[in-house]
């Protein structure tokens, strides 16, 4: 009985988008593809199985709070950033994982190799070209219909982390924004939440590592996080906390009974929602792109042209701008060494200061031959570069992003005047307004780097300890292990300075790279648009009354 109204429902969504699409295909409108391609695919699934995305910035707690969700330690978690590509979970009768290729092949692993897949120390940048790692459980029995969906984070620094998560955002079902309880509510973060709304209608806050706060601290943050919801994105959100170490089954129950549990006990009916809202918006767009269609239509054949060079003058021309804005990363990225050498020069002298004198008295204790010296001398320096290198990288690294913070305020500037130009032409000369399209550009913060120390002799003369008297030169070797000190201070400065040079302008190519694309994919929608029609208004207004009719909200 319930069901029926659900079948009808998705026959008229099935009808509107094969009227999209057929719309899409005639008027050549690439911007509108992805959302397209995930309505399709919805239409066909015959399991209805909602996809519960997990998002939110990287080290936001995400793969903990699903491990804590269904009480099974079967995602990896780490100090650095670790999902490398989108793992989907699953009830299944058995226990199985399912490593999905982006060749369409696959493979069945062990679950406790999941690691090796979805880890970035074991897969970086997703080397093994994995598109999903599947993984069923029978301790999921009460999610029946739920798939949870772990994410790259979107703000770490690898490109292919970032590409997988944003490229499968529009397949969203429902939302949990997880934001970390010591990192509240960020621009980024309400970026990604305007950009959910064009895909669900479900949205949760998940305010992860409560426990990092007092309780009085904790209303104040979500009393932050409501009021910022509401002046920034005019809408509130339900909001929920979250614990690995305190009061976690408390927690879990009120996030169980809240939301997972009405999603998969009315499983149809909401994926019949969350399939009409992605269409809606969709439907919206489409009509925006055929208005601009029509007005252009309306012109005569000998205006046409002259209406594209006023609205796609040579401001909004895609090679005026990649020339621009490649020069802009380029002089940012050049200056980048610069900008971490002019900081890190002032830690060198201190460093060196500080490494002397604990050596000095370090070796105070060394009462050995020569060869077993310098191997304490050794194991010395290198634990020690590693803890005093770290620290400067933890505590310095914001000092560090200079140019990167420089390169995203003007690509974020350049995408704005551009847009603001497009729509300003379109409204002059068509009278319309183009549909709005949030644009969001991730700062990714670098991860922790790697040190590696150089030390010894220039020659192998610890080998020769058995000749060499220690009561005689033992002062002259202490000398020239302390003179090291300087040389190694300034290598490994250098060499912290080179790992941050390279992830940063990793970060730069990569924001310059999406911002050309989404210049590129905006100029070939209005221009196929304004040069695709030839006295076709007709056609053009019943299109638009058609798809008009399907409006509902």
């Amino acid at each position: 009985m319930n069901q029926q109204p659900a079948v009808l429902k998705t026959l008229a969504v099935q009808d509107l988008v094969e009227k999209i699409r057929i719309t899409a295909d005639q008027y050549h409108l690439a911007s509108l593809k992805r959302q397209l391609e995930v309505c399709e695919s919805m239409l066909e699934e015959t399991t209805r199985t909602i996809d519960v995305a997990i998002l939110g910035q990287f080290k936001a707690g995400k793969s903990s709070f699903i491990n804590s969700l269904i009480g099974k330690e079967v995602l990896p978690t780490g100090v650095t950033p670790v999902t490398t590509v989108i793992t989907r979970l699953q009830y299944g009768e058995t226990e199985r994982v399912t490593v999905r290729y982006s060749d369409k092949t696959s493979s069945i692993i062990n679950a406790g190799d999941i690691g090796d897949y979805v880890s970035e120390s074991n897969n970086p940048s997703n080397s093994k070209k994995v598109s999903f790692v599947d993984i069923e459980l029978p301790s999921m029995i009460n999610y029946q219909g739920l798939r949870l969906v772990d994410t790259p984070g979107l703000g770490s620094v690898f490109e292919a982390h970032i590409k997988e998560s944003e490229e499968w955002l529009p397949e969203v079902g429902a939302a949990i924004l997880a934001i970390s309880a010591d990192r509240p509510l960020s621009a980024d973060d309400l970026g990604l939440i305007r950009e959910l709304l064009s895909y669900t209608p479900n949205i949760i806050i998940l305010m992860t590592k409560a426990d990092l706060l007092t309780s009085e601290h904790q209303q104040e943050v979500i009393d932050f996080f409501e009021n910022t919801l509401t002046r920034e994105i005019r809408q509130s959100f339900p909001i929920f906390q979250y614990s690995t170490r305190k009061d976690t089954e408390r927690l879990r129950k009120m996030i169980e009974d809240n939301v997972l549990s009405g999603l998969s006990k009315d499983r149809d009916a909401e994926f019949v929602r969350i399939l009409n809202h992605k269409c809606q918006f969709l439907l919206k767009s489409c009509i925006s792109y055929m208005e601009i269609a029509l007005m252009a239509s309306l012109e005569s054949d000998n205006e046409r042209d002259n209406l594209k060079n006023q609205i796609l003058n040579e401001k909004t021309g895609y090679e005026h701008i990649r020339r621009e804005a490649y020069a802009m990363a380029r002089d940012n990225k050049n200056q980048t060494r610069t900008v971490i050498n002019n900081h890190l020069k002032q830690f060198k002298k201190p460093l060196i200061k500080k490494m002397t004198s604990e050596l000095s008295h370090e070796m105070v204790s060394w009462k050995v031959n020569l060869w077993k010296m310098t191997e304490l001398y050794k194991n010395w320096l290198k634990s020690t570069m590693e803890r005093e290198i770290s620290i400067i990288s933890k505590d310095e690294n914001e000092h560090f992003r200079g140019t990167l913070d420089s390169t995203h305020e003007s690509l974020t500037r350049y995408l704005q005047n551009f847009r603001m130009h497009l729509e300003s032409n379109i409204e002059k000369v068509l009278g319309l307004k183009l549909a709005q399209s949030e644009w969001k550009i991730e700062v990714p913060e670098p991860e922790k780097p790697d040190v590696k120390v150089l030390f010894g002799f220039d020659t192998h003369i610890d080998l020769l300890w058995f000749m060499i008297p220690m009561f005689i030169f033992r002062k002259l070797f202490e000398r020239h292990f302390l003179n090291q000190i300087p040389w190694s201070v300034e290598v490994n400065i250098s060499r912290l300075a080179t790992q941050w040079e390279e992830r940063i302008n990793t970060a730069i190519d990569f924001m310059l790279k999406h911002s050309l694309k989404y210049i590129s994919d905006e100029i070939a929608t209005v221009e196929a648009l304004l040069s695709g029609v030839h006295g076709n208004t007709d056609e053009i207004r019943e299109t638009i009354s058609q798809l008009s009719e399907h409006i509902t909200a």
